[in-house]
């Protein structure tokens, strides 16, 4: 009894800390680096005129980039913060072209055909050119083996070759002009 008496100070030390580690954790969705990125099937909307797809037609967006690198997002909300950061990486896209670094937007929730209509939407207004746009067949929480947290309002997965090298992820409204800027070093640092 003696025993366990005088290991109570250590119990509450290590239930405080642990407490704060996993109050402190970030969150977690998607493919995580080192890990692979899988094929799924998704319905193109709109955006990159170039890559070979007609708006409308079913594939593997993934299996279609191959090899290349590419920054892969899955987006819960159409909204400004989207919109900066799609505008960055454009640029990104534009200065690496010679590399065939490309990028692509899987919009996720509850309604597929909302969805579609909501890209286009946000295509067009927004003037977005080499970013396509496309809509997931698990269109809720986009594939299950892509492991998409529902709480995630954006999950950015940089990739080369199929291999996830940088993986991001943000509540809703978390999204900021430094979170940007360290997504857009992720993108540049898969041509490096």
């Amino acid at each position: 009894m003696v025993f366990l008496k005088s290991f109570r100070p250590f119990f509450a030390c290590l239930v405080v800390v642990l407490s704060a580690s996993l109050a402190s954790a970030d969150l977690v969705s998607g493919p995580q680096p080192g890990e692979r990125v899988g094929a799924f099937t998704v319905t193109k909307v709109a955006g990159n005129a170039n890559d070979g797809v007609a708006e409308g037609k079913s594939l593997c967006y993934r299996c279609k980039m191959g090899n290349r690198p590419v920054v892969m997002i899955f987006a819960r909300t159409a909204d400004q913060s989207l919109a900066k950061l799609i505008d960055e990486l454009e640029e990104e896209l534009k200065e690496h072209e010679a590399d065939k670094l490309t990028g692509f937007v899987n919009m996720i929730g509850s309604d597929a055909e909302s969805l579609k209509v909501a890209a286009a939407k946000f295509v067009k207004d927004n003037g977005i050119e080499r970013v396509a746009f496309v809509v997931p067949e698990d269109a809720q929480n986009g594939p299950d083996n892509l492991k998409i947290a529902p709480e995630a309002d954006l999950t950015v997965v940089c990739y080369k070759g199929g291999k996830v090298m940088a993986s991001h992820a943000f509540k809703k409204g978390e999204l900021n002009g430094d979170k940007i800027g360290a997504v857009v070093e992720a993108s540049c640092s898969l041509v490096d």
